[in-house]
């Protein structure tokens, strides 16, 4: 029996946020979009001055989006979802003194897009051991997915590009994960393409007796979450392919994947859903996090248009038209429920009958 059907759904202790919680809030992330809009904004109108700029339609309907956002960050935190430390834990402050070494790198960046130089990647690694479609500088970012330099940058980088709301975004992929693995004893969760172990150290806040995994393929991202997360997390990171992975089946009672789908080509993400799919228990429910989709969001097609012009994101055009909730039923699971989230969405599902067993390694 999964722990999907076993476990009564409990809400931990409510808590009340103070006035001077909520109006520090709102500064925050005022100040991280003063900090880091402007910048972004020239910078896209210079990599994009023929762009078509979006309506005040558009514009009416993100801003709608981001107060819904906020709105919903504070009331999980109210509803005892994550704790409180969690809203004003944000990569931006704790980078910044990465924001120097980000500036300097736009005039490599803008020198890369004018050569189109796609390829560009650092000479000491072998590259022979990835995918051809991850062998790229994905956004345009120096050295792509392969360096510690990268690695570096990374959050921060997530953070500009978003305004400062990219851990918010990340956060509303923690409910439904709550929901069904905090009265569990010892859950097993898998984070699929955790990077830097962003996503990891909030599921450790929210989810602290979960038997925590990730996969990921940079070994440069993985060293980055080591030390991110620390020794007092018990975190197994696994670099693999997440088209193969090295678990057996139905070993997970819960797998996250946060802003992964996106950055794969159609076959790919296939392969990458039907692996979630093999790796979860029957009943074990899939949260996945990623880029809002024509399909959901027809009003922000001008910037699901423009994003892919904008970056290196070669695969994106495909996702933005690839439904997920289509993708996920195919890989033999059941959608329960699809959320917008400013510019995400998260797509919660169960997985369904029996899984294939796949090529994994037993572990």
């Amino acid at each position: 029996m999964s722990v999907c059907e076993r476990i009564p759904i409990r809400r931990s202790v409510s808590v009340t946020l103070s006035t001077i919680d909520r109006a520090r809030y709102r500064l925050q992330h005022r100040a991280l979009f003063a900090l880091l809009g402007p910048p972004m904004l020239a910078f896209h109108r210079l990599l994009g001055p023929r762009l078509p700029r979006a309506g005040a339609s558009q514009i009416g309907a993100l801003r709608r989006r981001l107060e819904a956002l906020f709105a919903r960050d504070l009331d999980n935190v109210e509803q005892g979802i994550y704790p409180r430390e969690l809203l004003f834990r944000t990569p931006a402050y704790e980078d910044l003194r990465q924001l120097p070494a980000l500036l300097g790198d736009l005039p490599r960046i803008a020198w890369r897009i004018a050569r189109r130089a796609w390829d560009e990647l650092p000479d000491d690694v072998e590259l022979e051991g990835f995918p051809r479609y991850y062998r790229r500088t994905f956004h345009w970012q120096s050295d792509g997915w392969l360096s510690e330099r990268s690695a570096a940058l990374y959050d921060l980088e997530v953070e500009a590009l978003f305004g400062g709301t990219g851990d918010v975004m990340r956060r509303m992929a923690l409910s439904p994960l709550v929901e069904v693995l905090r009265d569990a004893r010892g859950p097993r969760l898998l984070d699929v393409g955790c990077g830097t172990g962003r996503f990891l150290r909030h599921v450790l806040a929210a989810l602290p007796r979960a038997r925590v995994f990730g996969l990921d393929l940079s070994p440069f991202y993985l060293a980055r979450a080591h030390g991110m997360l620390g020794p007092r997390h018990p975190v197994s990171l696994v670099a693999d392919n997440a088209e193969c992975m090295p678990f057996d089946t139905g070993r997970f009672d819960a797998v996250s994947c946060v802003f992964v789908m996106h950055e794969l080509p159609p076959a790919a993400r296939r392969r990458v859903a039907a692996e979630m799919r093999r790796v979860l228990a029957p009943g074990g429910r899939l949260v996945v996090c990623d880029s809002v989709q024509i399909s959901d969001s027809p009003e922000l097609r001008p910037f699901l248009d423009g994003f892919p012009r904008l970056y290196h994101e070669p695969f994106f055009r495909s996702y933005a038209r690839d439904d997920l909730g289509e993708l996920l039923t195919g890989a033999g699971f059941e959608i329960e429920s699809v959320e917008p989230a400013f510019l995400s969405k998260v797509v919660v599902a169960r997985a369904t009958g029996e899984a294939l067993p796949g090529p994994a390694t037993p572990r």
